[in-house]
């Protein structure tokens, strides 16, 4: 999930969120309609027009050029200069009006062209594009970070009087306040001007860091399909050879099926090699850039280091209670993660003899193997059950029997690329938001699996959009586009990230709204819904074999449940690595 959160927490966000383009192992990536009817989301295809906002059109409807997204960025920005300019002329008694509604204005400009701007790095097609969404990042990003500093502002917003407000417009006014104060606005002049330009620097850094890796696909030539075996029959029939060589990059549908399946110890290792190394060197330089602007910024702050600051306004509150915490976790997973090790390694030896270690190729074949041996579990056999179409209609189903809502397609929408979807979630005949679908690879856009807001929501003046932007694979006419259990599993997490933002995006700040919340508990509602993927009864809804229409049989579930459930302490313990 991106999330950019109001006053100085954007910064957090923006950085670490370039880091989370570093995948975690696991996840990969639909298509036939039921012939036995229309299901919930489709028959609300049929519904009455529903009534939104003429004035809030498809985010691409104009079909703008660079200089147009320039535009529409810049007019968000001069919006929100005047309610400031508004706020900061105010001469009378401070009051929610006056104060709090001008300074939320210009949060939701901000953030309109924050969410813009981020996007356009991430996903248009074309190079240059993504150059100028990076350069309107950095400047709606200087726009917020200015306004975070902004003493006047935080003094108005402090002077508001509690009393009589309701208490969701009091906490939002005590959390603002806790934000200016993190962000640095009760320091001298001359320590604001040094964190503006430590927190541009960032920004810069974050995005070349995310822009390195989205930028740095690589590619591997296979010396023909014996190197392949192991693959399933339907990647081997989409990777023909060209001129005698085949092709594999380091998208997610290429190389995390590779990592698994392939046979090949030397095309695995080779697949992880290129994998890993897609941002490298460029991006240890740029790392440690940011590390270091990092650190000046919690120096500057009255922080030690960048985990204390960084903590300041979560549950865990220090850095050395962070540090405790993936202490104690290392501990309690331990014992687990070397039985499971220890399993790997048996598996490894039935043909290496004296094996004693796991290369980090090796980690997802040797667990499929262990499945398959000790669980009786192959990935691939229920792989024709999930294609992408198939399985992209089961989780709008599954959202609305959930969340009571519906979604209707909106066609011949036109998008910065053709394959993606624009869709309204409507609450009876009432649209309540719009989604954005971007889900396939392609040069250039963002690698990994991730939500990103696309506008606040706030009751009465503007819906709440969000947009997933994943890698999964693309059908075609003669290609179903199937998916591994894993890509489900992530495609329900991330549908839990855009219903959260969806459905909370009715209230009645825009900087409260939707996923703008508690950090703590930004990654609940997704992970709630992903666990959805464990249930057969969700599952008999769509996964069909797409050649039988057959669905897959419930005792096939329990053990893809069991067999999943082998590796979890290494996964844990690998991303407990990650976080130390």
């Amino acid at each position: 999930m991106k999330q950019f959160r109001s006053s100085a927490s954007a910064l957090l966000a923006s950085s670490l969120c370039a880091l989370a383009s570093i995948p975690a192992i696991g996840a990969e990536a639909p298509q036939p309609v039921d012939p036995a009817g229309p299901k919930p989301a489709q028959t609300t295809m049929m519904m009455r027009k529903a009534d939104l906002s003429e004035t809030q059109k498809p985010l691409w409807a104009s079909k703008p050029d660079i200089a147009a997204f320039e535009k529409i960025d810049n007019d968000h920005l001069a919006a929100a200069e005047r309610s400031i300019a508004a706020l900061v002329a105010e001469k009378g008694p401070h009051t929610v009006d006056n104060t709090l509604r001008p300074l939320d204005d210009a949060t939701r400009e901000i953030d309109s062209a924050l969410y813009f701007a981020s996007l356009m790095e991430s996903v248009h097609p074309d190079a240059k594009f993504r150059d100028h969404g990076t350069a309107m990042l950095r400047k709606a990003s200087a726009a917020q970070t200015k306004l975070s500093l902004n003493r006047t502002v935080y003094q108005a917003l402090a002077a508001v009087p509690l009393e009589g407000a309701d208490a969701a417009t009091q906490y939002y006014i005590r959390r603002q306040l806790l934000e200016f104060r993190l962000s640095g606005v009760d320091k001298d002049d001359a320590t604001r001007a040094k964190l503006a330009q430590l927190n541009d620097q960032l920004t810069a850094e974050s995005s070349a860091f995310a822009r390195n890796i989205n930028d740095g696909t690589k590619t591997i030539e296979v010396r023909g399909v014996s190197e392949l075996a192991g693959m399933p029959q339907d990647f081997i029939d989409a990777h023909k050879p060209k001129d005698g060589v085949i092709r594999l990059t380091t998208d997610y549908t290429d190389s995390l099926p590779v990592l698994k399946f392939a046979a090949s110890d030397d095309l695995r290792r080779r697949m992880l090699l290129a994998f890993d190394t897609r941002a490298y060197p460029k991006n240890r330089e740029v790392l440690q850039s940011i590390l270091e602007t990092r650190h000046q910024i919690a120096n500057l702050l009255g922080y030690k280091t960048w985990a204390d600051y960084n903590a300041a306004d979560k549950m865990i509150g220090s850095g050395a209670a962070i540090g405790k915490f993936i202490d104690d976790l290392e501990a309690a997973v331990r014992p687990t993660m070397e039985k499971e090790f220890q399993m790997l390694l048996a598996e490894k030896k039935k043909t290496q003899p004296q094996a004693s270690t796991i290369g980090t190729w090796e980690w997802s074949h040797y667990q499929e193997l262990v499945r398959r041996s000790s669980f009786d579990f192959d990935s691939q056999s229920v792989r024709p059950y999930f294609p992408y179409q198939q399985v992209k209609q089961g989780i709008l189903d599954t959202a609305s029997k959930l969340f009571h809502v519906s979604f209707r397609r909106e066609d011949n929408v036109p998008a910065w690329e053709p394959s993606v979807e624009t869709w309204l979630v409507l609450d009876g005949p009432k649209v309540i938001g719009r989604i954005y679908l971007d889900m396939h690879p392609r040069p250039g856009k963002y690698s990994h699996a991730e939500m990103a807001q696309v506008f606040d929501g706030q009751e009465g003046r503007q819906l709440p959009e969000a947009i997933l932007i994943c890698n999964f694979p693309r059908p075609t006419a003669t290609d179903p586009g199937l998916m591994e259990y894993g890509d489900v599993q992530t495609f329900f997490h991330e549908f839990g990230h855009l219903m959260h933002m969806i459905i909370g995006g009715h209230q009645a700040w825009a900087g409260v709204s939707g996923i703008t919340m508690e950090a703590d508990f930004a990654e609940a509602p997704s992970q709630m819904l992903e666990e959805l993927i464990a249930s057969p009864q969700v599952l008999a809804g769509f996964a069909r074999d797409y050649k039988t229409g057959k669905p897959i049989p419930t005792e096939l579930v329990m053990r893809m449940r069991r067999a999943s459930a082998f590796g979890r302490a290494i996964f844990v313990a690998q991303q407990d690595g990650y976080s130390a």
